[in-house]
């Protein structure tokens, strides 16, 4: 839309109609030695052709576009189908907010819907809420929904393998909870949770066990063993997903007897834009959806008897009184959502799972071409990213990678002083046999 400014004309029936002479009377109230007495240091305005070009000039200054990226981390790059931003720039699902009365935006709850209905598939649990801010604050739901459920029980053991964020994230959120936080360590060999640290630290104070898998450092976690130990001291198993399309190759975190899965749904159809926004995504079991946050499309049929959906349950505070609310989550990130599924949809059970074969397939590439340049840190099965121990010093091979203009990965001495000169490295689809040929000619 072209921006159109008032006449004189306007502006002189507008300061009329509400009974001022000029737009400086709007200002009275302000004391005249705070007002500002000189014009604003700006530029000249510009034509529109002008302004076009000046915006073309600035964005050829971004060289973001030139780098190779090998960074993951729980922020993933893969390729976004055309129709994904097609679809979601029409303006029902573009300016689409809040449905307050929800029955009346079927196209909205429609598409809510089978977001949760793929979450749910996804992650083998019976229900999927409509989205949260992302996996970080969803994790930190689930400690509260897991404290709600157990509220005599104090403790929650969250490994040190969990991503930095998602466990800065649950301190903050716990924080005025009557919940201790008890890390554990991850094995220096596995590069997963150390079993034997969980089996001592767990005991009947315990609510929740929470476990990323993917873990932090790309590996499996053994959710059998963990659930095990769960069931032993009535703890709900918590599972985070950071990188979804893991679950479109493995077995899902429901099947292993998860109680609460919660995670990222970045990876599908959503940009990284600077870090932000992403989208969560929130499940359980059907005998807990009382105490799960945020909002829950339903099916039903109309008065025609034809199907139609309408918001079954939304216990925010914004709802219902306070004491009864689970949270205080505002809102969803419905438009992510709604791109996410339109990707899921372009893609489908099987294109997904070909794709996240593909990811997996040039993970091992690269460890083959990893040999006698650099060590595999850890020794567990892997998805789509691994941690290398390099020979030389990392600050050196981190800019000899930039002068060949690739992010070569994340330094973990940041988060973990002990893994000094290693890199976590990720690959998508995005990455082909000879970007990865020159990453580990250059290492």
């Amino acid at each position: 839309m072209r921006y159109i400014p008032h006449t004189s004309k306007d502006v002189e029936q507008m300061l009329k109609t509400i009974g001022v002479s000029s737009v400086d009377d709007l200002f009275s109230s302000i004391p005249k030695e705070f007002r500002l007495k000189k014009s604003l240091n700006l530029p000249p305005s510009l034509s529109e052709m002008e302004l076009r070009t000046e915006i073309e000039s600035l964005a050829h200054q971004n060289e973001a576009t030139q780098y190779t990226s090998f960074l993951g981390g729980g922020c993933y790059q893969h390729f976004i189908p055309t129709i994904v931003n097609y679809l979601s720039s029409q303006g029902g699902f573009l300016t689409a907010y809040t449905p307050y009365q929800p029955e009346i935006s079927q196209g909205t709850l429609q598409t809510i819907f089978e977001f949760q209905t793929m979450m749910s598939r996804l992650t083998g649990m019976e229900v999927a809420n409509a989205s949260m801010y992302d996996g970080a604050s969803a994790l930190a739901e689930g400690c509260l929904m897991a404290k709600r459920i157990h509220p005599d029980k104090t403790h929650i053991l969250i490994p040190q393998n969990i991503h930095p964020d998602y466990r800065a994230v649950c301190q903050t959120y716990l924080e005025a909870q009557d919940v201790t936080l008890i890390p554990i360590p991850y094995d220096s060999k596995t590069g997963t949770i150390n079993l034997s640290s969980l089996e001592k630290e767990a005991s009947e104070k315990c609510l929740a066990i929470l476990v990323q898998s993917p873990n932090f450092f790309g590996v499996l976690e053994d959710l059998e063993a963990i659930q095990k130990i769960c069931k032993a001291h009535e703890a709900l198993l918590i599972v985070a997903v950071t990188e979804p399309l893991s679950l479109a190759l493995l077995k899902s975190p429901g099947a292993y007897g998860a109680d609460i899965v919660v995670g990222e749904t970045q990876s599908f159809g959503n940009p990284l834009s600077f870090g932000g926004p992403h989208v969560g995504f929130f499940a359980t079991r059907m005998s807990f959806v009382r105490a799960m946050p945020g909002r829950i499309v339903g099916e039903t049929v109309d008065v025609n008897g034809e199907r139609a959906f309408t918001l079954t349950l939304s216990t925010r505070e914004q709802h219902i009184r306070r004491e009864k609310a689970t949270s205080n989550i505002c809102t969803n990130q419905a438009l992510l959502a709604t791109r996410a599924t339109i990707y899921l949809s372009t893609l489908g059970e099987q294109g997904l799972k070909k794709l996240a074969q593909w990811n997996h397939s040039l993970t091992n590439t690269l460890c083959e071409h990893l040999k006698g340049k650099a060590k595999i840190k850890f020794t567990s099965p892997f998805f789509n990213e691994v941690v290398i121990e390099t020979q030389s010093p990392l600050p050196d091979i981190e800019k000899r990678l930039r002068d060949k203009k690739i992010l070569g990965g994340i330094s973990l001495e940041t988060y973990y002083p002990e893994l000094k000169n290693c890199l976590l490295i990720c690959t998508t689809e995005l990455n082909t046999e000879d970007h990865i040929k020159t990453l580990c000619e250059t290492l």
